[in-house]
């Protein structure tokens, strides 16, 4: 689902009453447990934590009037998402997460290259997200991403 948004708390505002609370504390989680440098805003019509342009002026090398994406969540027609780039670009988190995630959610850890969908909002591992935010800062990050970036534009 595509929601028109200039802030978080109008997304959440615009969402069905079921996923209101689940985004609203999964929002909670993230900015609760992210390093610090990522700012939240509305991304790709996502709630979005990315590297300003403060921080990285080169912005996303896709799109380098945008800054540079980290951590999004959106409420889609059958689940809620939520996209990390870093565990499509830091294998050992996404080898930690594959790992870990039984620990917490009794499904099957359902998945892309950066995108975890929860169809069920009871089933969130908030816990486990926590940890998740923790694991990668500002300045790892940015450090992978010049590196992954040098690569894919040779």
């Amino acid at each position: 689902m595509k929601y028109e948004a200039n802030s978080p708390e109008t997304y959440i505002s615009q969402l069905p009453e079921d996923r209101k609370q689940a985004m609203d504390k999964l929002r909670n989680t993230i900015k609760e447990n992210l390093p610090t440098g990522f700012l939240e805003t509305i991304s790709y019509g996502m709630i979005g934590y990315v590297v300003p342009h403060s921080i990285y002026p080169s912005g996303y090398h896709v799109n380098p009037e945008e800054p540079l994406p980290f951590i999004s969540i959106a409420s889609q027609k059958n689940y809620v998402a939520l996209y990390h780039m870093g565990i499509y670009t830091f294998p050992e988190v996404l080898a930690w997460l594959q790992q870990e995630y039984p620990k917490h959610v009794h499904t099957k850890l359902d998945m892309g290259k950066s995108c975890i969908r929860f169809k069920k909002m009871e089933s969130i591992p908030y816990d486990l997200i926590a940890e998740l935010c923790k694991k990668i800062t500002l300045e790892d990050y940015l450090k992978k991403y010049e590196i992954e970036v040098k690569r894919i534009t040779k």
